[in-house]
């Protein structure tokens, strides 16, 4: 019996959790089951174009490791195209990343989001442009072009 999995990291949950051909109804397609951080795997290296070190750390996992899970993922949807399957996305041991906080630097409004969403734009409270994250949630392990962020203590 193998070591149980230790929870993958994601930032958000996929839009749409089912793909299938065109004009083929469902009751007569085969399916390929792709769990959600094999998915979140395919989206930081693919679609965000990071390297696997750096998609590794922000799932949580060793390099090799996801290595091993984006090359499943890719077996998978390769299947799926290929072979004209259905596409289902769910399943797999994973906790979801953090809030992130966000301050209005002019009217002081402060607000969350969920990783994976993008950047807010503009302020909901005052229209401004003027927003950043709050220190609080950069953390003094943040760094910010390449130099790490200055805290007061």
């Amino acid at each position: 019996m193998g070591r149980p999995k230790c929870p993958r990291q994601i930032d958000c949950m996929p839009g749409s959790s089912y793909f299938k051909p065109r004009g083929i109804p469902v009751s007569m397609l085969d399916e390929v089951v792709l769990p959600v951080d094999e998915f979140e795997a395919i989206r930081l290296t693919d679609y965000e174009g990071l390297y696997h070190e750096q998609a590794a750390e922000k799932m949580s996992v060793s390099r090799t490791t996801f290595g091993r899970i984006v090359e499943s993922a890719h077996k998978k949807v390769a299947d799926a195209l290929i072979n004209g399957k259905a596409l289902r996305i769910e399943g797999g041991v994973i906790k979801m990343a953090e809030m992130r906080k966000f301050k209005c630097d002019d009217c002081g409004h402060e607000w969350e989001l969920s990783y994976g969403i993008g950047r807010p734009s503009p302020c909901s409270s005052c229209d401004s442009k003027n927003i950043h994250r709050t220190m609080e949630d950069r953390g003094p392990h943040r760094h910010r072009r390449g130099r790490p962020f200055e805290t007061n203590k």
